[in-house]
């Protein structure tokens, strides 16, 4: 399945970066800023509860929202593994509504992307955002920030999706927490058309700042066993939007994502025991490097789209538990207090049979 971008992205960045991109500052305007905590998140009614046990099964799914029969079929084979072993929560790692992101709360493509294809799992979905559900003029341009806030409005519709805020944490169980998902928002660091006429959204303004400060108190106050930082960017990538601060072979900041990777490097590597990304088409599991201080990055971006075999500059010269840059799947985090396992699934679309591909403790 070809993916669906007709725009040469490198020569049009080129071009922004010379002449600089006109964006409506309306579009920069902010909806939400405040982060919300899995506590308040919590007493909203109606709304699939986390589990409250301490032994977890979560569903890893991102670059998702296409309404594809690539996604129907993932999610079917989601649904047959559902029905021998039951799945606690998933998290969505970004590129929920492809290609541009929702147009306001009561957009369809909500139920056709997100709601129906994901029909009898009944879970809670904490969700991230993704450089396509903030689109301006292009698809993935991560240029209208603004779009990104109809999918935080969404979570107060959706029995599924939980998205309180544009970043929160979310402790599972609440009580004496085996686990605590940090979702983060690093969208204004990594834009291809970068928010360059509103300091709200700068790489160095408030609604950053805000972001930093809430996530280094947050990790510190933390008492779960597992902290994981949920993002869409990658921090390391073996897929062809590669590393931060080298994303797309960009030579330019900061669409390279060299702000992004200052973010990982200052606040969530040596911290968290997993950076957990989508973005890439992919599936990988890759050992810690000496920067990353012990954090493992995995990315699990193939829900609905692959990457047709194609791989980044570093692909062949890390240490790599597992990479599949040809197949559509999914990945099935383990959890208890002594151990994170992780499995990962690849899919036939055309006949929504799942094939496991790796399975392995990684903590």
């Amino acid at each position: 399945m070809m993916e669906s971008n007709p725009i040469d992205r490198r020569k049009f960045l080129a071009r922004a970066a010379v002449t600089g991109a006109a964006i409506p500052v309306a579009a920069m305007a902010s909806g939400t800023a405040n982060a919300t905590d899995f506590n308040n998140a919590a007493a909203d009614n109606g709304k699939f509860p986390f589990p409250a046990d301490n032994d977890l099964r979560v569903l890893l799914t991102g670059d998702a929202g296409t309404g594809t029969p690539a996604q129907w079929a993932v999610a079917d084979a989601i649904r047959e593994l559902h029905t021998r072993e039951a799945l606690s929560m998933a998290l969505g790692l970004g590129d929920n509504i492809y290609e541009l992101g929702p147009n306001g709360v009561n957009d369809g493509q909500f139920a056709a992307k997100f709601e129906d294809p994901n029909h009898g799992l009944d879970f809670p979905w904490a969700m991230a955002l993704g450089n396509h559900d903030n689109s301006a003029v292009f698809p993935g341009d991560g240029g209208w920030l603004l779009r990104g806030d109809d999918e935080v409005a969404y979570h107060s519709r959706s029995r599924r999706w939980w998205m309180p805020s544009r970043y929160y944490s979310v402790r599972v169980p609440e009580e004496n927490p085996v686990v605590e998902f940090f979702v983060l928002d690093l969208n204004p660091l990594a834009a291809s058309l970068p928010p360059l006429f509103v300091q709200y959204w700068a790489v160095d303004g408030q609604y950053m700042n805000e972001q930093r400060a809430w996530l280094d108190a947050a990790i510190d106050a933390s008492p779960a066993k597992w902290k994981i930082a949920c993002a869409h960017h990658p921090y390391l990538s073996n897929g062809s939007h590669g590393d931060a601060g080298e994303y797309d072979g960009m030579p330019i900041e900061p669409m390279n994502g060299v702000h992004a990777k200052r973010f990982f490097e200052e606040h969530v590597v040596g911290r968290c025991q997993l950076i957990l990304s989508g973005h890439d088409h992919s599936m990988q599991v890759l050992e810690p490097t000496i920067e990353s201080k012990g954090t493992r990055q995995i990315v699990s971006g193939a829900t609905a789209k692959n990457s047709h075999g194609k791989t980044g500059p570093r692909a062949d010269d890390r240490r790599t538990l597992f990479q599949n840059f040809t197949d559509v799947g999914f990945m099935v985090m383990d959890l208890n207090a002594d151990e994170v396992r992780l499995r990962t699934y690849t899919v036939d679309i055309a006949t929504g049979a799942s094939t496991l591909a790796f399975d392995r403790r990684l903590v």
